[in-house]
Formats: C-alpha cells, structure tokens, sequence
C-alpha cells in the first residue's frame, strides 16, 4: 500500500483518480483530433495538449468538490450522473472565467461540447465498472485479526463498514462475538500454524487487536509470521493509517515518545508562518466588502460591540483574545460560560448565517497576523473548559504545544460538536495532525475548508 507525505492511500483508488484523469484528457483529445483532423490537431499539438490539461483539471476538481471521489457510501448510477452533472456545470462557468481572463487557451465550441458529451458518458462507464470492483471487494488486501472485544470491533467498523475498504477481514481470532460483523466473518479460538494458515488464505497483514495484551498475544507465532514476510501491525498503528486520527484511549506514551512525529522542524515552522501572513493578508483584502457589510447589521441588528473578544487558551498554555465577529446576543453569558450548541437559542437571525458560512472566522486572521494563531491547528478553547478536558481526556494538553488555528484537521473531518465527548473525537484529528504536521497538510485542509464552506461538506 502506497505512502504520499507520509499518508496512506490505497493504491485501487489512486489507480481509479489517476485513471479518470487520464479518461478525461484522452477522451478530449480524441474527439478534438477526430473534428479537427489529422494535420490541423498536430500542427497546433501543444495548444490543444494545454486546452485538454485545463479542462482535466478544472473537471477533476469540481469532482472532488461534489464528494464524487468519496467513495465511502454506495452511490447509484443515477445519484453519480446527477453530482456530475452539477460539478461539471461549475466547471463550465470556471471554465468561462478562465478563458474570458487567458482567452490564449480557449477551446471552440464546435470541439468543446461534443467533447463534454463524450467525458460524461466515458466517465460514467468508467465509474459504473470501479462501482463493480468496489460491490465485489475486487483488488482489497487479506487480513487476519487478533482480538474480538471492544478493539477489534473499532476497527471491524472500519474495514468492514465502509464500501470502499481496501482491506478484507478473512478472520477474527478470539473466544466471543464481534459486535459488528456484517459480513459474517468467522471467529476462531486459535491456530496451530499460522503461517501456513495465512500462506494458504492469502493473507499479507495480521493486525493485532488484543483489549489485554498482556497474556493472549501468540508472541512466537507472530514473530514466525513476520519473518516468513507477513506484515503484523499493531491495532492502534493500523487505525491511524486507515482512519487518520489516532485512537487517544489507547495510545500508549512510548508510542508518542519514540515517534517519529509531534516535531516541528524550523524550516517547517518558517514556511508555515509566511504561509499564515500571506494568507492572512490576501484573506483581510479580499474579504473587505463582506467584513464591511457584516459590521453594519450586526451593529444595527441588535445592541453590542460589532467585534467578540474571548479568552482562548494558545501555544503551550499562553492566553490571548480571539477576535470573532459577534453572533450571540449581548447577554449571551450572562449565567456564565456554557457549551456553543448546534442550534444556539443565543445565536442572532444574523450571528446562525455568518456561523454557516464562517464569516464570523474573518477577524481571526488579524490573531495570525499578531502571531497568536495560525491559519491551520487545533481549533483554540476557552480556559474554562481546558481545565475540565485536561482532566477528563488523556493527552489532551498535548495540543496546545502548537499555534492553535483558524481551521484544521478537526473541522474538516468531524462534524459540529460541543461536549466532552465531542472533545475526545476531536482530539483523535488534531493529535493526528500534531504528529505529521506540513505545509502539504495544510494546504491540503485549507482546500478542504474552502469545500466545506461552499459546499457545506466535509472530506
């Protein structure tokens, strides 16, 4: 299984994105080489190759932003053709703005649309034969689990709860049932051999899932299995890279003090705050029109201050005040400091439509700029609360040894939630984050939160 930045990613679905984008830009080419002819499309091949590339790449990210390369859930034939048609009519309109401003790599009309017609119905046969693949768990990796309890039930989620897995479990071994087995793996007490018995199951990876370690873990047997080249991989090791987040109740301290991770390199740490001040500069000036009309009905909408100061808990434990634009009534805390609710009552007509589209964030940038956030981190808590999580979830103080952030892994991957157990989930991303922090990762959650902003969606 393939690593890019140090991140997991199986390879069938790298296969399937770099293949729908070869699809793309071969089924353009192809009808533009067709209605154009032989000596014209090769006389003028470099300009059509650009032409065919934009189109690609505009398409394939209007994909990604419809959630057409989640391949989580089973989508029909008919729920596919409908997202593609709407991400390939904002690709359209993308594409309008792009040649209205480089009118150098306009595409004719007469080439363009036949070769949209012939990109639709390419990709969804392409699709309807990855959907196939992915129905018939075609092309996913064996492996073996040790472990029935809690553990093992965690990762059998996992595996086995999601329609694009790219693994297969053949086998639990354990004295009690699975909570979650869809597929009704078998469950055995033991094996003799295990090595023979992966060799002739084809399994590559045994996965070691144990609730106690202490007395049932086959030591020998595994040992034998790693030597004859089967990977064994420890639970939590596993979960990670399958889930990218790490499973806080079960990490254990060694695996954060002999890891490879939770450092910042200074090279890192200087392109991360030059990252953060261009971004915030670029952001403050873009965003002028909207800050301006914001403060004007939030001012005439009901009584208080346009700007919310809060104290908010910084780099190793420094305090300092974030700046929010105001969204809850003036009032709002006036029995003392409680948790921000999905459907806050607090919440002005005005305050519910800023927090959806995250305008109320914008004044935070002037916190990057003074060098208390940035722009990509664990979101930042209030004190009160820090005080009661530190106690209540393990780790959880680890967080605040970098610069908290306006965005980060957290809330591109996790839904809104105000609780303590909302908290220890939250943890599970930003400890991850922690751990494998660069500039590729931010870049990567900052284009994430610019799809969940517009698209109110998450992934």
């Amino acid at each position: 299984m393939p690593y890019l930045f140090k991140k997991y990613y199986p390879l069938r679905n790298l296969v399937f994105c770099a293949g729908e984008g070869s699809l793309i830009f071969l089924t353009f080419c192809l009808v533009h080489y067709i209605l154009v002819g032989n000596f014209l499309y090769f006389y003028y091949l470099p300009t059509h190759l650009i032409q065919a590339g934009i189109i690609t790449l505009i398409f394939q990210i209007c994909l990604y932003f419809y959630d057409l390369y989640d391949l989580s859930r089973d989508l029909t034939l008919t729920e596919t053709a409908t997202r593609m048609t709407q991400a390939f009519g904002l690709g359209c309109i993308v594409l309008g703005g792009i040649y209205y401003i480089v009118p150098l790599v306009i595409t004719s009309t007469r080439v363009f649309w036949p070769g949209y017609a012939a990109i639709c119905c390419v990709l969804l046969l392409w699709r309807w034969a990855y959907y196939f693949v992915l129905r018939k768990r075609m092309f996913v990796q064996n492996i073996l689990v040790i472990g029935t309890g809690r553990f093992a039930t965690d990762i059998a989620k996992e595996v086995e709860g999601k329609h694009d897995s790219a693994y297969k479990i053949v086998n639990f071994i354990g004295e009690t049932e699975v909570e979650f087995n869809p597929h009704n793996v078998p469950i055995i007490k033991s094996i003799p051999d295990m090595v023979s018995y992966c060799q002739e199951h084809s399994i590559e990876k045994i996965v070691l899932a144990l609730d106690d370690r202490r007395k049932k873990t086959p030591t020998q047997e595994l040992l034998k299995c790693k030597l004859n080249g089967i990977t064994v991989n420890q639970g939590v090791t596993f979960y990670e890279s399958v889930t990218r987040k790490l499973m806080v109740e079960r990490v254990d301290p060694s695996g954060i003090f002999f890891s490879d991770g939770f450092t910042i390199s200074r090279w890192t740490y200087m392109l991360k705050r030059i990252l953060d001040i261009c971004l915030s500069i670029f952001g403050l000036l873009i965003s002028l029109p909207v800050t301006i009309l914001s403060a004007i009905i939030i001012k005439f909408e009901s009584p208080g201050p346009v700007f919310y100061l809060q104290e908010r808990v910084g780099e190793k434990g420094a305090v300092f005040k974030v700046i929010k634009f105001r969204s809850m009534r003036q009032d709002a805390e006036k029995n003392g400091a409680v948790w921000a609710q999905k459907n806050d009552t607090r919440v002005t007509r005005f305050g519910g439509l800023i927090r959806k589209v995250r305008i109320d964030e914008i004044p935070q940038m002037v916190n990057v700029l003074k060098g208390e956030m940035s722009f990509v981190g664990p979101r930042p808590e209030r004190p009160v609360f820090v005080d009661t999580l530190t106690e209540d979830i393990p780790y959880y103080g680890i967080r605040h040894y970098i610069k908290p952030g306006i965005t980060g892994w957290a809330q591109v991957c996790y839904p809104y939630g105000a609780s303590v157990e909302d908290s220890l989930r939250k943890l599970e991303y930003d400890l991850y984050y922690m751990k494998d922090v660069s500039i590729v990762m931010d870049l990567m959650i900052i284009f994430q939160t610019i799809k969940t902003v517009l698209f109110k969606k998450t992934g």
